[in-house]
């Protein structure tokens, strides 16, 4: 497996973010993830990219703590994925908006900051913060999908946790809004905020430092877009995640 830079510069436990130690999750009858171990540095966009059914969102679950695991280890900010330490510290945006259609946008961000003990000057923070102040008192309902996207990151946003897990977040909106979404997410990492972001689409992995490339359960390589041009030779990220595909089923 291909391992990026960041791998020798986590040495000091304080530098890493999201630790997996041989991470095995069986659903059903299917082995889901098999020996996943990687480590995340604070800080930092990570694009986890593979195909559809790879083991992306169970990845991102298990990191959340929502996802009963066979073996291994997750820990996250030091604590074992899923504690209680880790409520406020954590945000988690799934594939479908987590927001009540029949509230407006701002009580939806509200309800959410009283759960993580945010306060009203924190929601209104997270509504600017996605661009919807102009939208903070409509209906969810009635919102496109892109708008019902930023009012879901809202309410993951207000609690202003360490770690934002976001899986799939740009999937079905336009390109300007897929541009002003990772505009944000630099925005948040370089206030310190450590961003894991899954997609199934290559061109996105360019947004990241560091890429996570999956396939049927396995990690394939942790790196970045600049080493994986160089160690496959293909200058389109979709080839060389191919390449790397090719190799380790040639493997």
């Amino acid at each position: 497996m291909m391992s990026s830079s960041h791998d020798e510069l986590l040495g000091n436990a304080a530098d890493v973010a999201i630790d997996v130690d041989n991470l095995r999750v069986v659903r059903g009858n299917r082995v889901a993830l098999d020996g996943i171990s990687v480590q995340i540095a604070r800080g930092t966009i990570t694009g986890l990219l593979g195909p559809s059914g790879c083991g992306k969102t169970t990845l991102m679950r298990s990191v959340v703590g929502t996802q009963i695991i066979a073996e291994g280890t997750v820990m996250v900010l030091g604590h074992p994925a899923g504690s209680a330490d880790l409520r406020h510290r954590v945000g988690y945006v799934t594939q479908n908006p987590t927001i009540y259609d029949d509230l407006r946008v701002i009580d939806n961000v509200r309800y959410f900051a009283a759960l993580t003990g945010a306060d009203a000057a924190d929601a209104n923070e997270a509504v600017a913060t996605v661009g919807l102040d102009d939208h903070q008192t409509a209906l969810c309902g009635n919102l496109s999908g892109g708008q019902r996207t930023r009012a879901s990151l809202a309410c993951a946003l207000v609690s202003h946790p360490d770690v934002l897990v976001l899986d799939e977040p740009t999937v079905g909106l336009d390109p300007l809004l897929r541009v002003d979404l990772w505009e944000k997410f630099h925005q948040l990492a370089a206030r310190g905020t450590t961003l894991l972001v899954s997609s199934h689409v290559m061109d996105e992995a360019d947004n990241c430092g560091d890429l996570l490339l999956m396939r049927e359960g396995h990690l394939l390589a942790h790196t970045t877009p600049t080493k994986l041009r160089e160690d496959t030779g293909c200058q389109s990220l979709e080839e060389a995640f191919l390449s790397v595909i090719r190799h380790s089923t040639a493997a």
